[in-house]
């Protein structure tokens, strides 16, 4: 059995389990607390799993691997069905670059680590964080949702999920979660209804895992 370890609230996380629901795979989820006593993910025993002190990291036997999108793709060739990259090597690099401008460009600058480090040694009031926060995911989902009027159909890339998606309903988990409005796209509310009835990504919802709070 694959072990996935992960936070209940980490969008990383969040695409990985929705990967594994998506395939049907059976995991043993196992919590990574990110904030309780300084942070579980700085522990010894799990900095040999992954020395950068992030999650998620999966196990598959022998197998360690950190980086939810590497994880996704190695899902995808050691466990193909269903797809999660589209066929021929236009869908799939679209795919792609859809998934890396999210995880790539907007995710980084507004998760926990960042989001402590502005208060604690930039001292950035909490206002000062929230408007941090809405900058960077605005300025992507402007990006995005231009973006997805040129590949999407029902999903992010056509009408099948993809990497693409997997990205996509984590990060609008965080912008609502941070109250950041989405009336200016509509393409990515409507893309993210339809993932969010399939049984894969309701299973993978935060609320949903046994560490949640």
């Amino acid at each position: 059995m694959l072990t996935l370890y992960g936070y209940w609230r980490s969008s990383a996380a969040y695409r990985v389990r929705i990967a594994c629901h998506h395939k049907g795979l059976a995991f043993d989820n196992r919590s990574v607390h990110l904030v309780r006593d300084g942070g579980e993910q700085h522990l010894p025993a799990y900095g040999v799993l992954n020395p950068n002190h992030l999650v998620p990291t999966l196990v598959d036997g022998d197998l360690i691997l950190n980086q939810s999108l590497a994880i996704i793709e190695y899902l995808d060739e050691a466990y193909p069905m269903p797809a999660l990259l589209p066929e021929g090597p236009v869908a799939r690099a679209k795919a792609r670059a859809l998934a890396q401008n999210i995880a790539s460009d907007c995710h980084p600058l507004n998760n926990l680590r960042v989001l402590k480090y502005l208060g604690s040694e930039l001292k950035a009031s909490e206002a000062q964080k929230t408007a941090w926060y809405h900058h960077w995911i605005k300025t992507a989902f402007e990006g995005l949702e231009l973006q997805l009027e040129q590949t999407s159909g029902e999903f992010c890339v056509g009408d099948e999920v993809s990497i693409a998606d997997v990205c996509l309903v984590p990060q609008v988990y965080n912008a609502e979660r941070f109250k950041v409005a989405l009336d200016d796209y509509p393409l990515i509310r409507a893309i993210t209804a339809r993932c969010r009835a399939l049984e894969s990504f309701s299973l993978a919802a935060p609320e949903q895992q046994p560490d949640a709070l």
